[in-house]
């Protein structure tokens, strides 16, 4: 059997990165980690050709050697899975799909010809799929009724990678959150019991990657590492003495709930284990938001603080904010750029809020009849406006948006956060405290850097000096990530112009032309040493 594996391609968004990535000399942000368990999973007499899209794309020949294409996808990459799936069809391919995506909204893969909808974890489908498939059977809906054991999991394919054309690798120790977070799709997708890899498989990983040639950032793609925090602190323990033996051959990235900030002893495990940065879900800094949409791990100690604890330990602070919850105040927008000029983290991700399919946020708003028309369609981009009838004027939510996405991304503005972050990490003697790029590429992005913000923009040529010798005198060690943060804004400066005509374009005029509705209320960030109260919520 001759397997195409697809993985489609991603729209520009705010975590694409595309400017920097092509400074950087790179192709991609990071690999699909699911496609490729996905390819270790099937039958190693099997054929397989893979092709990410975003790295490169197939021949006309893959197309005539297949005889079956596979397709995994997020809902972000709806345009092009569809595309795909559609090409096959014509060209009398059979089409297998699974992903985030088609498990969420199986009937849009069924529209669009897929044959086999391989859905849920593959490790319980794909071998349903097979057996399916070896019989003969023209077409099928695999899904699970329970989540498998993860620590039965086969190594994903990193060697059909062209591994050199993303920034980092990924690795996933586990599956699974235990909060409760209504707008969250994690929880429907892996259950609310965090499921984890044994630490020799992590191991495992690891040395198949290093042993592949691979030095540099590893994502750990958990959607919340720290959600079994006994088998992190384990896993932790035995990576610590990996990594020595090794020499540091890796640094890495993960995202954790703000409740990290509560635990010393894994944030200490953490930076000597390599990790360098964490993505952070504070979501907002309105109490009364987060106690509405059950996201109450976030209301238990002070947000800022907990900012300011992380940062101390070694860890660089990325950071999810939403715009668009029930019961929402005016200038919640204002008061996250506040929260985020108090806290100088750098690279603040803002979205509107979407319903996800599925979701406890979809279940409640279908039952209070507030989804539009054709609201699976429209979700999952960060530039749309709800999907949903919110509490408060759409046209507020969007101008909010825009602005504040406006403001927190004026490249001086962005270069201050820059700085006093960086200044405010402690470095860390075990590992590099930044997304690692080969020294020849290094030196590319540095020269293109220089010329972008040092030379080419007079209003920034003063600043961007000034405070390059700030950090060569006071944190030299971090300088890298200092530098790396900086190029990072050059996708940032255009994105910011992207969501404002996307927006605009939804509005019917430009956010930023038409004056706000009420004046900037005062910043609602949480003094430091005071403990999180949560407001009642005022209908």
């Amino acid at each position: 059997m001759n397997a195409l594996l697809l993985y489609p391609h991603f729209p520009k968004t705010f975590w694409s990165f595309d400017r920097f990535l092509e400074m950087a000399g790179v192709k991609a942000f990071i690999p699909p980690l699911g496609i490729l368990t996905v390819a270790s999973l099937l039958p190693p007499h099997w054929h397989l050709r893979f092709h990410d899209r975003n790295v490169a794309e197939e021949t006309e020949d893959d197309w005539h050697w297949c005889d079956l294409v596979i397709v995994s996808a997020m809902l972000v990459q709806r345009e092009d899975f569809h595309h795909l799936i559609r090409l096959a069809v014509a060209m009398g391919k059979k089409v297998a799909v699974g992903g985030p995506y088609p498990t969420s909204l199986p009937e849009h893969a069924l529209q669009s010809g897929a044959h086999y909808l391989i859905l849920d974890e593959g490790e319980i489908t794909v071998p349903a799929f097979l057996a399916a498939f070896e019989r003969r059977e023209p077409c099928g809906v695999f899904r699970a009724l329970e989540k498998p054991d993860v620590s039965l999991s086969p190594r994903p394919r990193y060697d059909l990678l062209h591994r050199d054309a993303y920034l980092m690798m990924a690795v996933q120790f586990s599956r699974g959150c235990p909060f409760n977070c209504e707008f969250c799709d994690i929880i429907n997708l892996y259950g609310r019991k965090p499921r984890t890899k044994e630490n020799h498989q992590i191991l495992g990983e690891l040395q198949i990657l290093y042993d592949l040639g691979w030095r540099g950032s590893i994502f750990m793609v958990d959607d919340n590492f720290i959600g079994n925090q006994h088998n992190v602190k384990r896993l932790l323990n035995d990576l610590i003495p990996w990594m020595r033996e090794h020499r540091y051959p890796f640094n890495f990235l993960t995202e954790a709930s703000v409740n990290l900030a509560e635990q010393p002893e894994l944030l200490d495990l953490m930076a000597r284990a390599g990790f360098f940065g964490v993505f952070l879900g504070i979501e907002t800094p309105d109490q009364d938001s987060l106690e509405l949409t059950r996201k109450r791990q976030n209301t238990r100690h002070p947000l800022a603080e907990a900012c300011r604890t992380i940062s101390a330990a070694g860890l660089v602070i990325y950071a999810g904010f939403i715009l668009g919850f029930d019961g929402e105040r005016s200038g919640a927008g204002q008061r996250i750029e506040a929260f985020v000029a108090e806290t100088a983290i750098p690279q603040p991700m803002l979205g509107i809020l979407q319903a996800l399919p599925n979701t406890a946020l979809w279940t409640r708003l279908e039952q209070e009849g507030r989804l539009v028309p054709e609201a699976d369609v429209l979700c999952g981009d960060q530039n749309t406006l709800m999907n949903f009838v919110p509490s408060r004027p759409a046209q507020d939510i969007g101008r909010e948006y825009v602005r504040a996405l406006w403001r927190m991304y004026e490249p001086a503005t962005y270069m201050e956060r820059c700085l006093r972050h960086c200044l405010a990490i402690t470095p860390n003697p075990h590992c590099a405290q930044q997304m690692h790029v080969p020294p020849a590429r290094a030196v590319r992005l540095l020269a293109l850097l220089v010329w972008h913000q040092g030379l080419r923009r007079p209003e920034l040529r003063g600043q961007f000096w000034r405070q390059l010798g700030q950090m060569a005198q006071r944190q030299p060690r971090l300088l890298a990530l200092y530098l790396g943060l900086c190029a990072a804004g050059e996708h940032v400066f255009e994105y910011r112009q992207l969501a404002r005509e996307r927006i605009g374009a939804q509005l019917g005029h430009d956010p930023l032309a038409m004056p706000p509705t009420t004046p900037p209320p005062p910043p609602a960030v949480q003094p430091p040493g005071t403990k999180a109260r949560a407001t009642p919520l005022l209908q």
